[in-house]
């Protein structure tokens, strides 16, 4: 079976295609490191996480490669803003992003270069685009001996391919449409952008041919690319808003520095929106990660994000985040009761059966793969889940019904396999129900809330009834219980409650 995707460069959906048989090449873009992340970096790199987790278990040897950009206009004003180094801030910033990504069960990828480690191959690369007739100095900014260093920009109108990724012309581009590209009179054309850039007061700095400076945004993931994986290399991948100008930069300054291809295939993640509007900082929009984490499980977060295909936008609301909770509490409360059946009757490792495979799960298994492998299809995957979940809910209704106990066990197994595809359903699902249920009642029933008290005044009137022997009165109570968002549950340890979160998986 081949992997499809969809090809950003062509606009269609088309076989991947490795440059070495059995080895995938993947770079993807990564964070500015001067804040948290929020949602919408979360869908990129779960995307790109379930890409490469794919493409490991379809055989294939991956080099995934994401960079973090550590210096740069942001990272400067919100360092000297916290009255700190660039250097703290950013290795402080990077520790939080790898904190949120391994909450979010993104494996790491092999190579996470730092701009600021790889001057030497960013100043090569410059030099090679002068060199071969792309790139223009032009006087910059006075250095602190009085000496002017220099800035340098790419010459768009020496690269004719360039639009290819986004679709504009270069008449289109003329205005140098970006937040990063500001109007300088300097440039041959407002579409030119900065290569490098001279040191101003007070910034940090490394020297290089044109004097003290830094690079521009653009020439560092074209150089790292080229270093870690090659002048030529499989896939790069990045979210939508990086087409342009971003991603159309880096094949220019790559193209320009060697000739080569760069790139082979494109992949781009569709925006999280809040109504209808990309979710940004630059928009003021935006929940981070841990904003989110704070009120919801990370596996939830994670399902919400697959619901939709990474080509397509995905609208974030509480109420969808509630929706994903619902499925995954439901799923990890049968791998619960499903472990303490198993465990119970001597099957703890599951799935070890000389019985025949179920023939819903080999099903399962052949409609995950497939949706997987055809353009990474999640919400396809996910609902191949759905009927050996539907069968494993039957047998834990009747465990003692002739092969029940090789459902449970198969079901399970299955599920444990397909975590390794999706990142989902991979922890204990005893702790994982639990701090599902605090997290919500804590959310909907917050400590010292109107709310509470009324759940816990009920849940007296209910145990004062019972106690009574009113019935009437009892029943009554729970109904009201009900109608509050509160499910009560009595065992033999006594009446509980929790909120009412589940419908049946």
């Amino acid at each position: 079976m081949q992997i499809r995707i969809t090809n950003s460069l062509t606009r269609q959906k088309e076989p991947l295609r490795t440059l070495v048989p059995g080895k995938l090449s993947l770079y993807v873009c990564g964070v500015t490191v001067y804040d948290f992340s929020h949602v919408g970096h979360a869908r990129v790199y779960i995307v790109f996480d379930v890409v490469q987790r794919t493409a490991r278990r379809m055989g294939l040897d991956v080099t995934y490669v994401r960079n973090f950009t550590d210096v740069d206009d942001k990272i400067i004003a919100r360092a000297n803003q916290n009255g700190e180094t660039t250097d703290a801030l950013t290795t402080r910033m990077i520790a939080a992003f790898h904190e949120d990504m391994d909450r979010l069960d993104c494996e790491r990828p092999q190579v996470e270069p730092r701009v600021t480690t790889h001057m030497p191959e960013i100043v090569a690369m410059i030099e090679q685009i002068i060199a071969r007739g792309h790139g223009y100095v032009v006087p910059g900014e006075v250095q602190a001996d009085g000496s002017i260093a220099q800035d340098v920009y790419f010459d768009v109108r020496t690269f004719p391919p360039y639009g290819a990724l986004s679709g504009r012309s270069q008449d289109d581009n003329a205005d140098g449409a970006s937040e990063r590209v500001q109007h300088d009179a300097r440039k041959h054309s407002q579409a030119d952008f900065a290569l490098w850039k001279s040191a101003k007061p007070g910034e940090p700095f490394w020297n290089s041919p044109w004097g003290n400076g830094r690079p521009g945004w653009h020439i560092e993931c074209s150089a790292m690319a080229c270093k870690h994986l090659g002048e030529t290399f499989d896939v790069h991948c990045g979210g939508k808003d990086l087409v342009f100008p971003h991603h159309e930069n880096e094949i220019a300054q790559a193209r320009a520095a060697n000739g080569q291809e760069f790139a082979r295939q494109w992949m781009h993640n569709g925006f999280v929106t809040i109504d209808s509007e990309k979710m940004s900082k630059s928009l003021g929009n935006f929940f981070t990660i841990r904003d989110v984490l704070a009120r919801f499980h990370p596996q939830v977060l994670r399902y919400f994000l697959l619901t939709a295909h990474y080509t397509h936008p995905l609208n974030f609301s509480d109420r969808s985040l509630e929706e994903a909770q619902k499925r995954v509490l439901a799923i990890y409360e049968k791998l619960a009761a499903a472990e303490a059946l198993l465990t119970a009757r001597g099957m703890a490792s599951g799935g070890q059966m000389d019985e025949p495979e179920l023939e819903l799960v080999e099903n399962a298994r052949g409609e995950l793969q497939d949706a997987l492998c055809d353009d990474f299809n999640t919400p396809r995957a996910l609902a191949a889940l759905s009927e050996p979940i539907a069968a494993l809910s039957l047998a834990l209704d009747k465990p003692k019904a002739a092969g029940a106990l090789d459902v449970i066990a198969q079901v399970r197994a299955f599920l444990h396999e397909a975590s390794g595809w999706l990142g989902l359903f991979q922890h204990p699902p005893t702790t994982v129900v639990e701090a599902i249920v605090a997290q919500a009642r804590d959310r909907l029933f917050p400590p010292g809330s109107e709310a509470l008290a009324n759940v816990e005044r009920l849940l007296v009137e209910r145990q004062e009834a019972r106690a009574a022997k009113d019935w009437k009165r009892a029943d009554e109570a729970r109904d009201a219980l009900t109608q509050v968002g509160a499910e009560v549950r009595d065992g033999p340890q006594g009446t509980t409650w929790r909120p009412r979160l589940t419908d049946e998986a």
